[in-house]
C-alpha cells in the first residue's frame, strides 16, 4: 500500500465528534440578573466592599449614600428601595441632560433590539455610525466636520490629543494645558490632568506644558518663547475646578495666538458641551471655534456610553488622511457600535425637537438668580455662586468663616483640613432631609457642582432652592449637629 492509497483511505474515513460530558466544566456560583435586582443594602455592601471599590464606600457611607439603593429611575428622580422620590440636581456629571429613561430614547432602542439589527459590523460601513457622525457635523459651526467615535469622554479627549499631536507635526510636538484641568483618567489625557490624586506615581507624558486657567498673556508667553508647541488643550468650563470660566475676551485672544503661532486648540466639550450651557457647545458663546473638540456623557443619551471627537477636515487629513495613515487611530471595536449610534442619534434629535438648549438658558438663569438671592441671605456662608446654563458652581467659604467670630481664630487653622467638609454636611442633609442628590468637584471641595437633567422646570429648581434655604436657615451650628447625629444614627 502506497502513501496516497493511505491517505484516501484516512479521509474516508467517517469523522466522529468527541462525546463530552454532561457538566464537564462546573457552572460557578453565580447570581442571575433577578438574583442582583433583589440584593439587599447588606449584601450589596458587602459585594460592594468585597469586589469594587471599599476605600470609596468610606466616603459613601460618609455622606449617608450608603443607605440608598436605586430600584429605578425616571425624569427628574431618582426611586429608593422605599419608594422614596429623589430629585437629581447631579445628573451624573452632566450624562443625564434626558433625565432618566426618556422614553423616546427608550422606544428607539427597543426598535433597534427588536428588528435584530447588527452592533458590530466593523468589515462593513456602518448606517448608524454614519449617520451619527453627519449629525454631529451639521451640530459643530465652522469647519468641524470629521467624527470618530469612541465609548466615554476620555476616550474622545485621547483621539483628540493625539490628533493635534499627529496634524502639528514631529517639530512641534509639546501640548499645553491648564492648572485645575480634568480630562480624563486613561494615561494620555491623564498628562494634561492636573490632578496630583488621579495623577498618583503614574510615569506620564513628558511633553506637556501648565499654565493657569484664564490668563491669556502667560499662554502668549509660552508660545512666544517655545515655538515647539503644537497643541494647547483646555475645558471650555473647568468642571472639575469649580464650575470655572475664562472670559469671552481670553477665547478670542487664544484663537488669535492660535492661528499666529500655529498651534491646534483642542477645546474640552465633554461636560460643558451638548446643550449643557444654553448652546450646543459652550465655546459658542465666544464667537469663536477650536480645531478639535470632545463630547461625551449625554450624548449617549443617558442609555449609552458614546464619546465623539469632532475635528477641522484640514486637521483631520493632515494626520489620517492616507490609506498608509487611516488606520493608525481608526474606530475601536465599540466605537460606533450599532445601539449606542442609534441612541445617540436620537438623543441628537430629542434635544432639539424638545428645546432642551433654550430650556438650559433659561432654566439656568432662573437658578442662578434665585442662588444669588440666597447668598445675599446667607453670605457668610455662600461665598461665590457662578456657572452657565444648567451648569452650577455653588461654593461655600472656608468652615471658619462660617462660624461665630469668636471662634473663627482657633478654628482658622484647620480650615485646609475642613476643606470641603460644609459642602459635604449640606449635600448629605440635603438627601437625608429634602430627598435631593447634589455633586462636588475635584478641586476646589468647598462648591457644590449642580448639572442637574435639560428637561428641568422651574419646580425642580424651587424645590432645591427651598430646600437649601430651609436649611442653612439652621445655621452652622445646627448644620454640624444634624450630620453629627445622622453619623451616630
Amino acid at each position: 500500500m502506497n502513501a496516497m492509497t493511505r491517505a484516501d483511505e484516512i479521509l474516508a474515513e467517517p469523522i466522529v465528534a468527541p462525546v463530552l460530558r454532561a457538566n464537564a466544566l462546573p457552572k460557578p456560583q453565580l447570581l442571575s440578573v433577578e438574583e442582583a435586582k433583589a440584593l439587599d443594602i447588606p449584601r450589596l455592601t458587602d459585594l460592594f466592599k468585597a469586589h469594587l471599590n471599599p476605600g470609596q464606600f468610606h466616603f459613601m457611607k460618609l455622606l449617608g449614600f450608603h443607605k440608598v439603593k436605586i430600584e429605578r429611575a425616571e425624569g427628574m428622580h431618582y426611586i429608593d428601595q422605599n419608594g422614596r422620590k429623589i430629585l437629581d440636581f447631579f445628573g451624573g456629571f452632566g450624562s443625564l441632560a434626558f433625565g432618566h429613561n426618556h422614553p423616546r430614547i427608550l422606544a428607539a432602542r427597543q426598535r433597534f433590539q427588536d428588528e435584530k439589527r447588527h452592533e458590530i459590523g466593523m468589515a462593513f460601513m456602518s448606517q448608524y455610525a454614519s449617520a451619527l457622525a453627519y449629525n454631529l457635523a451639521q451640530c459643530s459651526p465652522g469647519e468641524l466636520d470629521m467624527v470618530f467615535l469612541g465609548s466615554s469622554g476620555s476616550e474622545a479627549m485621547e483621539s483628540a490629543i493625539k490628533l493635534a499631536e499627529r496634524a502639528a507635526g514631529p517639530r512641534k510636538p509639546k501640548i499645553v494645558y491648564a492648572e485645575n484641568s480634568f480630562h480624563g483618567k486613561t494615561k494620555g489625557v491623564l498628562s494634561v490632568t492636573d490632578g496630583q490624586l488621579y495623577r498618583g506615581e503614574f510615569k506620564l507624558v513628558d511633553n506637556a506644558l501648565r499654565v493657569p486657567f484664564g490668563d491669556i498673556d502667560a499662554v502668549d508667553r509660552l508660545f512666544r518663547a517655545d515655538p515647539s508647541i503644537g497643541a494647547i488643550v483646555l475645558e471650555t468650563v473647568q468642571g472639575g475646578g469649580g464650575i470655572i470660566q475664562a472670559p469671552a475676551e481670553y477665547w478670542q485672544k487664544l484663537r488669535a495666538l492660535c492661528d499666529r503661532h500655529g498651534v491646534l486648540w483642542v477645546a474640552d466639550e465633554v461636560q460643558c458641551g451638548f446643550g449643557r450651557t444654553g448652546r450646543f457647545y459652550a465655546f459658542e458663546h465666544y464667537g469663536v471655534v477650536p480645531d478639535i473638540t470632545a463630547l461625551a456623557k449625554s450624548l449617549g443619551g443617558g442609555k449609552a456610553a458614546v464619546g465623539a471627537m469632532i475635528a477641522k477636515r484640514d486637521v483631520y487629513m493632515k494626520a489620517y488622511g492616507t490609506p498608509k495613515t487611516a488606520m493608525i487611530h481608526a474606530m475601536a471595536t465599540f466605537g460606533g457600535i450599532g445601539e449606542a449610534s442609534v441612541t445617540a442619534i436620537e438623543a441628537v434629535n430629542v434635544l432639539y425637537d424638545e428645546h432642551l438648549i433654550d430650556n438650559s438658558a433659561e432654566m439656568g438663569t432662573y437658578l442662578l438668580d434665585r442662588l444669588k438671592v440666597l447668598q445675599a441671605k446667607y453670605p457668610k456662608i455662600i461665598k461665590d455662586v457662578r456657572g452657565l446654563g444648567l451648569m452650577v458652581g455653588l461654593e461655600f467659604h472656608d468652615f471658619s468663616q462660617t462660624l461665630p467670630m469668636v471662634l473663627r481664630p482657633v478654628v482658622s487653622v484647620l480650615d485646609d483640613k475642613l476643606k470641603g467638609s460644609l459642602s459635604g454636611f449640606v449635600g448629605a442633609l440635603l438627601l437625608r432631609d429634602y430627598d435631593t442628590l447634589v455633586a462636588f468637584t475635584e478641586y476646589n471641595r468647598n462648591v457644590i457642582r449642580l448639572e442637574p437633567p435639560l428637561i428641568a422646570e422651574r419646580v425642580h429648581v424651587d424645590h432645591f432652592v427651598d430646600s437649601l434655604d430651609d436649611l442653612l436657615g439652621r445655621g452652622i451650628v445646627a448644620i454640624v449637629k444634624d450630620f453629627v447625629k445622622s453619623q451616630m444614627g
